[in-house]
C-alpha cells in the first residue's frame, strides 16, 4: 500500500501548488476522499497559503462538479458502466445497490440526506442520473449538502494545523449532529411526501 501513500503525497503537493484550484480539481477527480482534500485545504489556510472562505467556495464548486459527472455517467452510461469502472472514483457495487434502493423508495429528496452517509454519499448521484432527475434540482440539493460538509472539514483542517491528517478522529463527534439534522430533515420530507400522496388519494 506504500504506492498509494506516494500517490496521495504527490496529489497533495499538487493541490498545494495550485491553491484554490487544487482543492477544486482534487475534489473533481475523486482520487482522494473529499474529507482528506478539504482537511488539507484547511491546513493550507492554517499555513497562510489561502483563506478560509476561498477554500470553502472552491471546495463546494469542486464537490458539486464531481457529483454532476457521476450524475451524467448514471444518465448516459447507466449502471453497467459504473459497476465496471466505479472503483476508480471510490464507488463500489454495494454503494450503487444501496443508493438505488433509497432513491426508488424515497425519491429525489434523498439526494440531500444521503450526502452525509458514507455508504451512499457519492453513489446517490447514480440513480438520480438514471432516473433523469432535473439537473437544476439535483444541483440545488447537492449544493445544499456539500456546503456544510466543506465548511466542517476545512475548519477541522485549519484547527488541527500540522495534525490535519487526524481529521477522521476529530470529525466523528461533529459529524453526528449533522447526521441528526439531516435525518430530521429527511423525516420531515417523508412526512410531507406521505401527506401529499394521502391528500391526492382523498381528493380522488
Amino acid at each position: 500500500m506504500e504506492w498509494i501513500n506516494q500517490v496521495i503525497s504527490v496529489l497533495l503537493e499538487w493541490i498545494q501548488q495550485m491553491g484554490y484550484f487544487g482543492i477544486m480539481f482534487g475534489l473533481m477527480i475523486e482520487v482522494i476522499p473529499s474529507e482528506i482534500v478539504l482537511a488539507y485545504g484547511g491546513y493550507l489556510v492554517y499555513g497562510g497559503y489561502i483563506n478560509f472562505i476561498g477554500a470553502v467556495i472552491f471546495g463546494v464548486v469542486g464537490g458539486v462538479i464531481a457529483q454532476i459527472f457521476i450524475y451524467w455517467i448514471g444518465r448516459y452510461g447507466g449502471r453497467p458502466i459504473l459497476e465496471r469502472y466505479g472503483k476508480y472514483i471510490l464507488i463500489q457495487k454495494k454503494h450503487i445497490d444501496v443508493s438505488e434502493t433509497w432513491f426508488e423508495k424515497y425519491g429525489p429528496g434523498v439526494i440531500f440526506t444521503a450526502r452525509f452517509i458514507p455508504v451512499a454519499r457519492h453513489a446517490i448521484s447514480i440513480p438520480a442520473g438514471m432516473a433523469k432527475m432535473p439537473l437544476g434540482k439535483f444541483v440545488a440539493l447537492t449544493t445544499l449538502a456539500v456546503i456544510p460538509w466543506s465548511v466542517l472539514f476545512v475548519y477541522l483542517g485549519l484547527k488541527l494545523g500540522e495534525g490535519w491528517q487526524h481529521v477522521d478522529e476529530k470529525a466523528g463527534p461533529l459529524v453526528i449532529p449533522i447526521l441528526l439534522v439531516a435525518a430530521a430533515l429527511f423525516i420531515v420530507y417523508i412526512l410531507v411526501k406521505w401527506y401529499g400522496a394521502s391528500k391526492k388519494k382523498g381528493d380522488a
